[in-house]
């Protein structure tokens, strides 16, 4: 039996099959999503999405879908759905499935009679390429099938409607068509291993509707071209493969490329199998080197969530070459010290957590490399990095007399946290927020370890009176022995004792001012406020301005990011310090934590984890559907869980 299972009774329910969405990308940067269904819900949704640098350096939907039709006997059924105005949904091919898989590819299952179809769809690694499927398990007449396209060519943000500048004209190649509609775009080549019938009847189909958006508050609704139809017959037992591509591919090779592509993807049969799978998945290629993707499927790069994600994404599969290279791709965009909120868009360098992050994601190669090694490779971009914040530098940036970081700019959210409303932050936490103090601290600290390693006598004799500095001036400015906990953060005389799970990084970084106790007290406080089943609230549910649900309108969704939502990543430190204090004793609750994620895998967007969960139970998925930095943050947790293991 699979790991993931569905309801076969459900399948044909749309409130059941149009709330579960499938992922595959191709490790490049180009991808193919859907629904159950196989109704786009989304106008993020298609078959082949690939990245074009030539153009924006965006992803553009090439091909949205293509539909399928058995005809029988003159009688043609069929199996694709689209969304129109009304709650109409044409045609209405749901109806026809009797099962969905997903051990290793998704896997569709058709019945229409007595003739059973299957279907499988896979991205081409590192080409923009995807490769269907079709098994005619069982029929008892000859029989035919019916291919439709529906293309877009558009940038995966808009939306496209009929007009008179899309050039419709088509052009034969080996066992198919390829089309451009618009100057500027590649060709996409759409090809079968076995020679079809192309009928031409251009058209454009109207008012395509994408519930998901409408739901988000954005524009739903558009048309997409299609420009005739493909037919084939096919025999019991045989099996056609069907190509969307940006090159000229040999038909005669698509089944042999189709098994390679297959015997390369790693089998979803556990809960730590799906995660690795969904992290390979966030690879992608750019102009300055080898990055990760924020999120599918609207996230580019983002460095502060490439940092915390990589050691899980990355460091748990052992994968240290990649890991230096999509480090080092972040570091090479170092301006004055700081690192962009957005990478390979325009973009300011306002996130004054980024750079310090990378001190935690070079500390976690210290189990594979040298010390004096790591100080040759990363200390000059450490170094540039600590002076920086040292000095002064932009958003206003800087180390006060007592060692501790500010960073306050009016309008702008330099942390994490970073939710806007009309151009103004949901949550500033202006002056010294936490987590950036606890991360400064690591720095520094991590810096010198490595600097007395290298004996580089002239950064530690510049460095070494700070460690104690920064750690005692943190104790008085965050701790409170009356409230037990750390304050978020601290502007002027104004202290925030707003209960948020930023406190969770001073105990999990490896240099941490804290003591066990209050270590204890934090995890205490963090446990009994923040602790879900899908990781930790951004606030406490009695907090007067805590939102438990994070739905509706943009404004709405941005209110709600961080004041209730939850976030798997911030489970990591969690589970991390809980261990260390707690130990053996403290695995059954561990697991527990563990098996709340594990549930997830079966919902939303299927072997990932989302962008946010609700606050409110059952916490459910929102945001972007699968996202690095919490696939990545419970990977970690796992390895801890393993490492722990190990040792005890």
């Amino acid at each position: 039996m699979s790991y993931l299972n569905f309801d076969k009774e459900e399948l044909v329910n749309l409130e059941y099959s149009l709330q579960r969405e499938f992922l595959r990308t191709n490790r490049a940067g180009a991808y193919s999503s859907s629904t159950l269904a196989g109704c786009n819900t989304r106008k993020y949704h298609g078959m082949l999405i690939v990245q074009l640098d030539e153009l924006d350096g965006g992803k553009h939907l090439l091909l949205a879908s293509l539909d399928e039709s058995i005809i029988q006997h003159d009688a043609q059924f069929n199996l694709g759905i689209h969304k129109y105005p009304g709650e109409f949904y044409e045609p209405k091919g749901h109806k026809y499935i009797r099962n969905f898989e997903i051990d290793t590819i998704p896997k569709l299952t058709y019945r229409v009679g007595g003739v059973i179809l299957t279907k499988t769809r896979l991205l081409v690694e590192h080409k923009n390429q995807v490769i269907v499927k079709y098994t005619l398990e069982e029929a008892t007449s000859p029989t035919t099938l019916r291919f439709k396209p529906f293309l877009a060519f558009r940038n995966v943000h808009q939306l496209t409607h009929a007009n008179m500048v899309a050039n419709t004209k088509f052009t034969k190649v080996k066992n198919g068509i390829k089309m451009c509609l618009y100057e500027g775009y590649p060709e996409l080549n759409m090809q079968f291993s076995k020679d079809p019938d192309f009928v031409p009847v251009p058209d454009w189909s109207r008012n395509i509707e994408y519930i998901k958006e409408r739901a988000r508050g954005y524009e739903f609704q558009e048309d997409l071209f299609v420009p005739g139809y493909f037919e084939l017959p096919i025999k019991k037992g045989e099996s056609v493969f069907f190509s969307a591509s940006t090159e000229i591919c040999d038909p005669a090779d698509l089944k042999k490329q189709y098994m390679i592509e297959k015997e390369r993807r790693l089998p979803r049969d556990s809960f730590a199998n799906c995660l690795t799978n969904a992290a390979q998945q966030f690879m992608c290629n750019r102009k300055e080197g080898k990055d990760l993707i924020a999120g599918y499927p609207w996230y580019e790069s983002i460095p502060r969530q490439t940092f915390l994600a990589l050691p899980g994404i990355l460091l748990s599969q052992n994968e240290i070459d990649t890991y230096e290279l999509i480090l080092k791709t972040n570091l090479g965009r170092l301006k004055d010290g700081l690192l962009p909120k957005y990478a390979g868009l325009t973009s300011d360098y306002d996130a004054a957590d980024a750079p310090l992050f990378a001190f935690y994601t070079i500390q976690e190669l210290k189990q594979f490399k040298d010390k004096k090694e790591l100080w040759k490779t990363y200390g000059p971009a450490m170094k540039e990095i600590l002076s920086n914040y040292r000095k002064g530098t932009r958003f206003n940036i800087h180390m006060q007399p007592d060692g501790l970081i500010h960073a306050k700019q009016e309008g702008v959210a330099l942390t994490w946290m970073d939710a806007y409303i009309n151009g103004k932050p949901v949550t500033q936490r202006g002056g010294l927020a936490v987590e950036i103090n606890a991360a400064w601290y690591n720095a520094v600290c991590f810096a010198l370890e490595l600097a007395e390693a290298a004996k580089d006598k002239t950064f530690i004799n510049e460095w070494s009176s700070f460690p104690e500095l920064i750690a005692n001036s943190f104790l008085d400015t965050f701790w409170s022995d009356d409230h037990g906990y750390l304050a978020d953060y601290v502007d002027g005389n104004y202290k925030d004792w707003s209960v948020r799970p930023n406190m969770i990084f001073t105990c999990g970084f490896n240099y941490s001012p804290l003591s066990r106790e209050q270590k204890k007290a934090i995890l205490s406080k963090v446990r009994n406020e923040l602790l879900t089943p899908r990781g930790l609230r951004s606030l406490a549910p009695n907090d007067l301005l805590y939102k438990g649900s994070c739905t509706g309108n943009p404004d709405l969704r941005s209110e709600a990011m961080h004041m209730g939502s939850v976030y798997p990543f911030l489970i990591y430190p969690f589970i991390k310090t809980y261990l260390e204090i707690h130990k053996a004793g403290g695995l059954s609750f561990v697991k527990q934590i563990i098996a709340g994620f594990e549930e997830e895998m079966s919902e939303h967007c299927v072997g990932t984890l989302s962008e946010l969960y609700e606050g409110n139970p059952p916490n459910a998925a929102r945001g972007a559907i699968s996202q690095a930095w919490n696939v990545g943050g419970v990977l970690s947790a796992l390895s801890a869980l393993e490492k722990f293991g190990e040792t005890s």
